[in-house]
């Protein structure tokens, strides 16, 4: 929790200096499920495919580390599972599901700005068999996710 909330204040401070000049304009692709932490989910039957949003990936910054879970592991809606570390802070990833790490992008140990430069493809971070489907239902979809981005830039 003191991580998440040193990261929130990090972001805001960024926020107070960017907002301004470029206001919102993060992209967010309209088939996917969004936590309030900014992680993404596409779901395919039971398994699921989790990273960070590309609003989170533009308010980290460079990302220069990515610590993964191990194969085999299981995660909860809501708790830290890794972290992803910029040049200008570490922010624990939440997942946005629970079930069990199936896979991990192996590629992410090489190539940390794959999460910068596609966060939604070549940057995914885990892929999880879902334990509990009805979960996704607490999750945002595209419009409200956008929203909840505005609304949180404008609060800084």
């Amino acid at each position: 929790m003191a991580s998440r909330l040193m990261w929130a204040s990090r972001v805001a401070s960024h926020l107070r200096i960017s907002v301004f000049q470029r206001g919102f304009s993060s992209v967010i692709l309209k088939d996917l499920k969004y936590a309030d932490s900014h992680e993404w989910v596409k779901v395919d039957g039971k398994k699921a495919v989790v990273g960070i949003t590309d609003h989170a990936q533009d308010h980290l910054g460079d990302v220069v580390y990515v610590e993964l879970p191990e194969v085999g592991r299981s995660v909860s809606k809501g708790e830290s599972f890794g972290a992803v570390e910029s040049v200008k802070a570490t922010s624990d990833i939440n997942s946005p599901v629970s079930g069990k790490v199936l896979e991990i992008n192996e590629k992410l140990n090489d190539s940390p700005a794959l999460v910068n430069s596609s966060p939604y493809e070549e940057g995914w971070i885990i892929k999880v068999e879902l334990s509990d489907s009805g979960e996704l239902n607490n999750l945002m979809d595209s419009e409200k996710y956008t929203k909840f981005c505005e609304e949180e830039d404008a609060k800084h």
